[in-house]
């Protein structure tokens, strides 16, 4: 079992850092061992978030996986709201307000801004990460930088199935 310790969020450049490290010590290979510790890594460390998990592509919708945070929509159409919106284009998706994302889907109404991640492995998509603050504007360049980096350790350490069953 690992010690978790509070990471300075001041220094955003050092905080991802460190919070790579971390999630670098955590990783185990598999995929369901490793959404369920990264998104409790998540909630623990990012200040200011109401909601942080996974939704993973299964019969061409996504369904929700291991999360932190108040019950979710539990499945949601490619190309719809903000996690449908990255899976369709594969482009992270930075939103300062959700109220003004045409189509956003309101899981919880206190989520005011939103930065969802798609996991793409080997070209293929395997679902996105999403994170909701209850603040506008709470994500930038650099959290958008640091949650790409932090996916990618997720999709190099984990051993991934053809498809989610």
């Amino acid at each position: 079992m690992q010690q978790h310790t509070s990471i300075n969020y001041s220094d955003k450049t050092k905080f991802y850092k460190e919070l790579h490290s971390e999630a670098e010590g955590l990783a185990e290979k598999e995929w369901f061992v490793n959404l369920a510790n990264f998104s409790a890594l998540l909630k623990q460390h990012l200040p200011e978030i109401n909601w942080v998990g996974f939704y993973l592509l299964h019969n061409n919708e996504l369904l929700l996986s291991s999360f932190q945070g108040l019950p979710a929509c539990t499945r949601i159409a490619i190309g719809k709201g903000v996690c449908g919106t990255a899976a369709k284009t594969l482009q992270t998706q930075l939103v300062a307000d959700v109220d003004q994302f045409p189509g956003h889907i309101v899981c919880d109404a206190a989520s005011k801004s939103e930065i969802v991640v798609p996991l793409i492995h080997n070209g293929k998509l395997l679902g996105v990460l999403d994170v909701d603050a209850p603040v506008l504007n709470r994500f930038d360049s650099e959290d958008q930088k640091g949650l790409q980096g932090l996916v990618q350790i997720l999709i190099s350490k984990t051993v991934w199935p053809d498809r989610f069953a």
